[in-house]
C-alpha cells in the first residue's frame, strides 16, 4: 500500500496527470471550435490531425512535405542557437570570474547586465541587425546575449556563496589565486553555473525562433510566420510549436545530464548515498 501511495505521488505521476489534463483540455477546445463555422485546423486542430500531418506525404511546396520543411529549417535555427549559446557561456563565465576577482569590474559591468536583460528582445533585434548588418550574425548575437546573462549572474552567485573561512584557509597555506579558483571556487560554483545553463538553453532556442519571425530568411520562425499568413500549410505552424517545445525541454534535460556527468559533487553525493544504503 505504501508503494502504491508513493507511486501515485511521484513526480512522474504528477507530470503524467498534467499532460493528460492538457490533452483533455486541448481536445475539448478543438471539439467546441469544430462545432462553429470557423475552420478548425486554422484555429485549434485536434492533436490527431497534427500528428497525421507529421507522417503525411502530401507536398506543401514543389519538393517538401510539412515535416521536411520543419526539419530543414530547424537545422538552420538550432545551429544559430547553439553557436550563440556557446559564445554566451564563454562570455558569461569569464565575466563572472573577473567580477568575483575584482570588485571594480563587478560595479562597472553588473548594472549594464541588468539593463541589457530588461530590454525586450523585440526591441533588441533591430538594433543588433543594424550593428551587424547580417541576419545570421544578429541571431547568433541575440542568442549569446540571452545566454550570458543567466550564466554570468548565477556563476557569480556561486563564487560569492563560497564560505569566507574556506578561502582564508586556502590563503593560510599559501595557495595561489589559480589554486584557489581551480580547487575551491570553480568546483563550488558548478551547481550555480549549471542552473544558469538550464535557464539559458531553452531561452537561446526561443530567441532564435522569435528573431526569425522578425527578420526573414530561413529558419523555424520564418516558416512559423509564413504558415500563419497561409503562405503554406497551417500544420507547419503547429508542428513548429510542438517541435520548439520538445527541443526546449530536451535542451534543459541535456544540461541536467551534462551536469551529472561532469560535476564531481553529483558523483560524490551519489557515492555517499550508495555507501549509506550498503551500511544499512
Amino acid at each position: 500500500m505504501e508503494k502504491v501511495k508513493k507511486a501515485l505521488t511521484s513526480n512522474k505521476m504528477v507530470t503524467f496527470v498534467w499532460v493528460l489534463g492538457l490533452i483533455g483540455v486541448w481536445e475539448i477546445g478543438a471539439t467546441v471550435i469544430a462545432q462553429s463555422k470557423r475552420t478548425p485546423e486554422n484555429v485549434l486542430p485536434h492533436l490527431y490531425q497534427i500528428l497525421d500531418s507529421v507522417f503525411s506525404d502530401k507536398l506543401i511546396n514543389s519538393t517538401q512535405t510539412a515535416l521536411q520543411v520543419v526539419l530543414s529549417n530547424a537545422g538552420i535555427t538550432l545551429i544559430r542557437a547553439l553557436i550563440g549559446f556557446l559564445i554566451g557561456i564563454a562570455i558569461g563565465f569569464i565575466l563572472a570570474f573577473f567580477m568575483s576577482m575584482f570588485k571594480l569590474v563587478e560595479k562597472t559591468f553588473f548594472p549594464y547586465l541588468m539593463i541589457i536583460q530588461m530590454i525586450p528582445i523585440l526591441g533588441m533585434a533591430p538594433i543588433i541587425l543594424a550593428v551587424t548588418k547580417n541576419i545570421d550574425s544578429s541571431r547568433i548575437v541575440i542568442a549569446a546575449i540571452l545566454t550570458f546573462y543567466p550564466v554570468a549572474t548565477n556563476t557569480l552567485a556561486g563564487f560569492k556563496a563560497v564560505e569566507k573561512e574556506k578561502r582564508e584557509l586556502m590563503y593560510s597555506i599559501s595557495a595561489t589565486n589559480f589554486q584557489i579558483y581551480s580547487k575551491l571556487m570553480v568546483p563550488s560554483c558548478m551547481p550555480y553555473f549549471f542552473t544558469g545553463l538550464k535557464i539559458a538553453a531553452p531561452m537561446a532556442i526561443t530567441a532564435s525562433i522569435l528573431v526569425d519571425t522578425l527578420q526573414g530568411g530561413g529558419g523555424l520562425g520564418t516558416m512559423l510566420s509564413q504558415s500563419l499568413k497561409h503562405a503554406m500549410s497551417i500544420y507547419v505552424f503547429w508542428q513548429i510549436v510542438f517541435f520548439s517545445a520538445i527541443i526546449g525541454i530536451l535542451s534543459y534535460y541535456l544540461m541536467v545530464v551534462i551536469e551529472k556527468l561532469l560535476s564531481p559533487y553529483k558523483r560524490i553525493k551519489k557515492a555517499k548515498k550508495g555507501v549509506s544504503v550498503v551500511g544499512d
